[in-house]
């Protein structure tokens, strides 16, 4: 499949079309990964959460086949700012602007606010991957330089698509999260039957007080109503105005969520007398079930773990899947049956002046998360031992 060498570059995903993004984006190697389809990122587009006005000006990179067809593309953004990544590089920004430097505009290529791995180079998968991965590099790289941005940033990339831009000689940074993975269990109580003893009565425990006065609801597809999304909505302000002042998502993009992704979400809800008073976000991929927003209205006694971690693993169980991702930090995950597993991130940045350092660093931050992650699954693990 020959590819034409020019790389364009879309304002809008809009722009690309949902007939021809997906075709990259449903390549069979991408799992179903559900944050990088038309249908997300669009809405974060028409529901104005991630649009230049909030700091995330869409750029995305386009390489079409001969014949005039989308054969691949690149999610990326134009950043005045570092908020909604999840990979940090607030350090850098601020050492780069001591020094007289400007860190912003960069770019960014990622799913926005979202903390899981996915494809950042969707290739067709007809198309010969070397050739259009390092179209959308080069493409990439030449559109920072004509912006003037400090760099090009790839967040949550997976393992290969990491060694790959390694390879290709951008800076390869290592982070840890915490996943629950599926060793063949029947139901949630042959995975307690795989915890210490100790473990297995806190879980029961905390599930029996969570529960006590609480009903849940786990609902998904056409069972989610906009009533459901007002409730919800509640829930997230809440819980952004607490951690990070202002909540990065609009009540537009829930709406646009439910209308065109609903068999990829899973809303898990609580309520007491008839009243909704918490809730879970979830979307569905392939092989991985993705926790991504909690919240509530009242305070209950475990009903955050209940909620996001425990009906998470209980739902991957029956439904077959591999994994539950549930999202950024949190060492207490681990007493839970989530294990610190590494993240992945690539960074290219324009200056040499910042750039030697920054490999440096990144060269010494990996020694040392990939210490930590097995310090921490040796020293906390709560599965059985022998």
């Amino acid at each position: 499949m020959t590819l034409t060498p020019a790389v364009r570059v879309a304002g809008r995903i809009a722009e690309i079309g949902r007939e021809a993004w997906d075709a990259c984006a449903d390549n069979p190697d991408y799992s179903g990964n559900p944050f990088i389809r038309f249908d997300f990122l669009n809405a974060l587009e028409v529901s104005e959460s991630a649009v230049e006005r909030t700091g995330w000006g869409p750029r995305h990179l386009v390489v079409d086949d001969a014949a005039g067809r989308v054969a691949a593309v690149m999610p990326l953004y134009i950043k005045s700012h570092s908020q909604g990544e999840y990979i940090f590089d607030h350090a850098w920004a601020d050492a780069y602007e001591r020094a007289g430097g400007r860190y912003y505009p960069k770019l960014l290529s990622a799913a926005p606010f979202v903390p899981a791995t996915g494809p950042r180079l969707l290739v067709r998968s007809d198309v010969d991957l070397d050739e259009a991965r390092r179209l959308l590099l080069s493409g990439g790289l030449a559109f920072c330089e004509r912006m003037g941005a400090s760099g090009l940033n790839l967040n949550f990339v997976t393992e290969d698509e990491w060694r790959w831009l390694g390879g290709e000689g951008l800076g390869l940074r290592e982070g840890q999260q915490y996943h629950w993975e599926n060793r063949g269990y029947a139901d949630f109580e042959a995975f307690l039957a795989d915890l210490s003893s100790g473990r297995r009565k806190t879980i029961r425990r905390e599930r029996r007080d969570a529960q006590a006065d609480v009903e849940v609801l786990t609902l998904t597809g056409a069972d989610i109503t906009e009533d459901h999304w007002d409730a919800f909505f509640q829930f997230y302000m809440d819980t952004g105005a607490r951690k990070w002042g202002r909540p990065y998502l609009t009540r537009a993009f829930f709406s646009e969520l439910g209308a065109n992704m609903s068999d990829r979400v899973l809303l898990v809800m609580a309520r007491r007398s008839g009243r909704w008073i918490a809730g879970a976000l979830n979307l569905i991929g392939g092989d991985c079930l993705y926790g991504r927003h909690w919240g509530c209205v009242e305070d209950v006694p475990f009903l955050h773990f209940e909620l996001c971690y425990y009906q998470a693993i209980e739902w991957a169980i029956d439904h077959g899947l591999a994994r539950v991702e549930a999202g950024a930090q949190g060492q207490h995950k681990i007493a839970r049956g989530y294990l610190p597993r590494p993240v992945y991130s690539a960074h290219w940045i324009a200056d040499p002046r910042l750039r030697e350092p920054v490999m440096r660093f990144l060269e010494q931050e990996r020694a040392a998360v990939d210490q930590e992650m097995e310090w921490l699954e040796e020293a906390f693990s709560p599965f059985r031992q022998g």
